[in-house]
């Protein structure tokens, strides 16, 4: 037989199948499939599914006539054709709603707590002397690219614990973004001290002791640099979170200079009687006075230390260095001194010349867009006021841009009026400008580093601050965040985290850099 040729039983089986519409009272129902080989008791079927009329109480138009349960007779219908169906359905049972409605009223306790906070993660239970280990998870969780590049981590074969510390961090992390009620994380903190088993040390009574949170941060980072990668197999957490230093070493009995350059993940702010504000820890710490033996003198001598930044993270991370060993008590004490820092840091006076370079026309360029943002504000302001005053000089005015949507780009009419095209300057979107803005806190309450609480404050996507304090999340506000400064016994920041500040899309060609450091 001819492939695709049709048998002659087809032709049959076909025109005993066709397509009617059924109307019933309001109601229609199109395309419903007959089949002329079935007793009319099986479409009567087919009408009770749609309609919920029962077929006793059916009543079958077609032709003018009465369609019978057991033969079609005279009622044979057409292709296309309209039946009409009358009848009463059966009262339809009552159902209860697949989507229950849930009041906070209802909810668990616990459930009630956490609503508010969900969308911002999850606590975590203290399992013993463990916020150090928690507020220090909280911190690297607010470093978005490396949350996302952890969700692609896969753990290599062998007993390797940077792996499975890596591993732990990822399921935490995954458990995190759920949000919702606080839960204990076991699994990590075993993981955690199995790789570091300084962090399982016991004291009196075999109590779990409190740890130092920057010994954790640093140890947690040093582990995720090993194991997590970009795309092109470079470690990840070097680009996020690596400083790289230059020192500068001379001694002023010979004259000799040496230079050394190498990569941190933290810069510190020591705290002296002279030092107030957190700019000014940052240049003390960046001193670094060394002996070493001297070729000239033959001997040991005294060489004076100084050093800059050579290139900068997406992620700044300061330690505010409040703890000093006390040899007669034998344990870290604490510096209460009160040292203030800002929401937004600027360290390019921080920087090398040549990194100084780099950045000076990305900070052009961030400060023309800030510029450009508040001249449409202004213009929008006064469109509106003349609006109110009853005049159409909003109308008539077309000069008048309006303002540009909070954090979006500018109408083109606006830059166009403002000068060069801004496509000019599409090469620097992204780029870093030596600003960084306030994303994280960890504070410590107490006068001991191995005592006391921890707790950590991030800063959220819509701009809001939640605190962590183990298990319970609470909001607060700018003002609550800069008097956590120190000078007392509440808590104090010990690790800041800035995240980089750069230059937005849309924003205007920059004039030509003049090497000033141009700030906004």
């Amino acid at each position: 037989m001819i492939a695709g040729a049709k048998r002659p039983g087809d032709a049959v089986v076909e025109m005993s199948k066709l397509k009617v519409n059924v109307k019933w009272g309001k109601e229609a129902f199109n395309d419903i499939e007959v089949d002329l080989e079935q007793s009319p008791m099986v479409f009567k079927s087919q009408l009770f599914t749609l309609s919920g009329v029962p077929p006793d109480r059916q009543k079958v138009m077609i032709k003018g006539g009465l369609l019978k349960d057991d033969e079609w007779g005279k009622q044979v219908p057409k292709e296309g054709a309209t039946i009409m169906l009358m009848g009463s359905a059966d009262a339809k049972p009552v159902e209860a709603p697949k989507d229950v409605p849930k009041f906070v009223e209802d909810l668990p306790e616990s459930e009630q707590n956490s609503l508010e906070t969900k969308a911002y993660g999850s606590g975590l239970q203290n399992l013993g002397n463990t916020c150090y280990m928690n507020s220090t998870v909280q911190c690297l969780y607010a470093i978005e690219p490396l949350r996302a590049a952890l969700t692609n981590y896969k753990s290599s074969a062998g007993y390797d614990l940077s792996a499975k510390l890596t591993a732990a961090t990822k399921e935490l992390f995954s458990d995190l973004q759920q949000g919702g009620e606080a839960f204990a994380p076991y699994k990590f903190l075993l993981t955690l001290r199995e790789k570091f088993p300084q962090f399982g040390q016991t004291g009196e009574g075999g109590t779990f002791m409190q740890q130092d949170a920057e010994e954790c941060w640093t140890n947690l980072v040093y582990t995720l640099r090993e194991k997590v990668q970009d795309g092109a197999g470079s470690s990840l957490p070097d680009q996020l979170l690596g400083v790289g230093t230059r020192l500068k070493l001379t001694c002023e009995e010979s004259g000799e200079e040496f230079q050394e350059d190498s990569k941190m993940y933290m810069l510190k702010c020591n705290i002296s009687q002279e030092v107030n504000h957190l700019h000014e820890g940052l240049l003390l710490g960046l001193k670094d006075d060394r002996e070493r033996h001297s070729e000239k003198l033959g001997r040991t001598a005294l060489f004076k230390g100084s050093s800059v930044l050579t290139s900068l993270p997406e992620y700044l991370t300061v330690q505010m260095v409040r703890f000093f060993y006390k040899v007669e008590v034998r344990q870290k004490a604490k510096v209460l001194r009160k040292v203030s820092y800002p929401l937004e840091l600027d360290v390019y006076d921080l920087c090398s010349p040549d990194l100084k370079a780099q950045l000076d026309p990305p900070r052009a360029a961030l400060k023309a867009w800030k510029d450009e943002q508040v001249e449409a504000a202004k213009r929008a302001k006064g469109a509106a006021a003349k609006s109110a005053a009853g005049g159409e000089a909003q109308a008539a005015d077309s000069s008048a841009a309006p303002a540009a949507p909070p954090g979006g780009d500018v109408e083109m009419s606006d830059a166009a009026a403002a000068g060069p095209s801004s496509s000019s300057s599409s090469s620097l979107e992204g780029a870093l400008t030596g600003k960084f803005e306030l994303c994280g806190v960890l504070t410590h309450k107490g006068r001991s580093a191995d005592s006391g609480h921890y707790v950590a404050w991030i800063k959220q996507k819509d701009g809001r601050w939640v605190l962590f304090d183990d298990d319970t999340l609470t909001f607060k506000k700018d003002e609550e965040i800069l008097a956590l400064c120190g000078g007392g016994d509440w808590h104090m920041a010990y690790l800041l985290l800035y995240r980089a500040v750069k230059v937005p899309a849309g924003a205007p060609a920059p004039a030509a850099a003049t090497g000033s450091g141009a700030t906004a």
